[in-house]
């Protein structure tokens, strides 16, 4: 049974008036006349935008991924009230027996689809390759790369991004091993320096994560790791909740890296009032707008994407089909999704409708409606 929605849709080529028919769980017509961004949020119409896709959740609604269980479920749940049609769940540095009992959860969820949750896409392992120099909100179980607990986990869901430090011993010569069985490598958690970043990008690292956040920042005469996403990267992932990147520093990662992505690296408080959670073994408190640790050090955020759309737009000066690209088509890309993160005849009917002040009124995910 076909449906149909109008309104101002934002096609890979551009706004559109018309309307969009979807069939199943993918885009089967998009018609209907050109218009430009002012036109599309002047003329009273729905605006129609691809679904969000976040490659860094560690949490929603009070749950954390690190349980197991059943809690990625209640993640996808509250990642999709707020737009994210996909998702990576992504794990915290951790003995192998904690990431085993993260992925026994995960594969259950994933074996029951629910129609009222984001997809989960597989994995983002941001631990536990990283160094223990740089371990941001990290618990202190960091090692070196071990092919062996990869392809176990990797046998129950797919690890679809796995941050590293490269110049941890091994690393760069593992990267294209890793590449080979494919892996998508970032680079995060380092104290590596900007030689130590192009060396990985050129055995096929493809991206960084939390740009500027738990690297080695950019000096005239010492780039370090920022230094090399900003000038050799393709993708990167940042945070836009406006603490952990200054908005001037967002603009010039803007400028500088031409599929820079926006994810939440929401934790259990995303969706929660102020007070006391968990991310993994750490215990984070929630208060005034952000996630910390008892040192102060931020934690992840309680970030949502329909946030993160207003913020770019409104903060950041971005327009809408812009901020949309960072949000949706440049994550998919990323992973090599051809057929999500953009309105095209044929991809996943994952939609997002949003009303003239950006705020979401209907979630669509691969053609059903989401009305948890």
């Amino acid at each position: 049974m076909t449906r149909t929605l109008e309104g101002n849709i934002l096609t890979s080529q551009g706004w559109l008036r018309g309307a969009l028919d979807i069939d199943g769980a993918r885009i089967a017509a998009i018609r209907g006349d050109a218009i430009d961004e002012a036109t599309a949020r002047s003329n009273g119409g729905a605006l129609l935008l691809p679904g969000f896709i976040d490659l860094h959740v560690h949490g929603g609604d009070g749950r954390d991924i690190m349980e197991g269980g059943d809690a990625a479920r209640t993640v996808a749940r509250c990642h999709a009230r707020h737009g994210s049609t996909a998702l990576l769940a992504t794990t915290m540095t951790a003995p192998m027996a904690d990431l085993r009992v993260a992925f026994e959860g995960l594969n259950t969820v994933r074996s029951a689809p629910d129609s009222h949750a984001a997809h989960i896409l597989g994995v983002h392992l941001e631990g536990p390759y990283i160094n223990p120099g740089k371990l941001g909100a990290q618990p202190d179980f960091a090692r070196r790369v071990s092919q062996e607990e990869l392809a176990e986990l990797n046998a129950m869901v797919p690890v679809r991004l796995l941050t590293i430090a490269p110049e941890m011993h091994g690393h760069l010569e593992q990267i294209p091993q890793l590449v080979a069985a494919g892996y998508r490598v970032q680079i995060g958690h380092t104290t590596g320096s900007y030689d130590d970043g192009v060396r990985a990008l050129q055995r096929g690292a493809t991206g960084f994560t939390h740009l500027f956040n738990a690297m080695t920042g950019l000096q005239h005469r010492e780039p370090g790791m920022v230094g090399a996403a900003l000038a050799h990267a393709q993708f990167a992932e940042i945070i836009p909740d406006l603490l952990h990147v200054h908005p001037g520093a967002i603009r010039a990662a803007m400028r500088a890296i031409p599929c820079l992505y926006c994810v939440t690296d929401s934790t259990s408080a995303t969706g929660m009032p102020d007070g006391e959670y968990k991310l993994g073994r750490q215990p984070v408190t929630k208060c005034l707008g952000g996630v910390r640790l008892a040192d102060g050090t931020l934690a992840g955020s309680a970030l949502t994407m329909d946030k993160a759309l207003r913020n770019l737009v409104e903060r950041i000066g971005t327009s809408i089909e812009d901020a949309s690209r960072r949000l949706s088509t440049y994550a998919a890309d990323h992973l090599g999704l051809a057929d999500r993160g953009r309105l095209e005849v044929g991809a996943h009917a994952d939609i997002v409708v949003l009303d003239a002040a950006l705020t979401l009124t209907d979630v669509i995910i691969e053609g059903r409606r989401n009305d948890a």
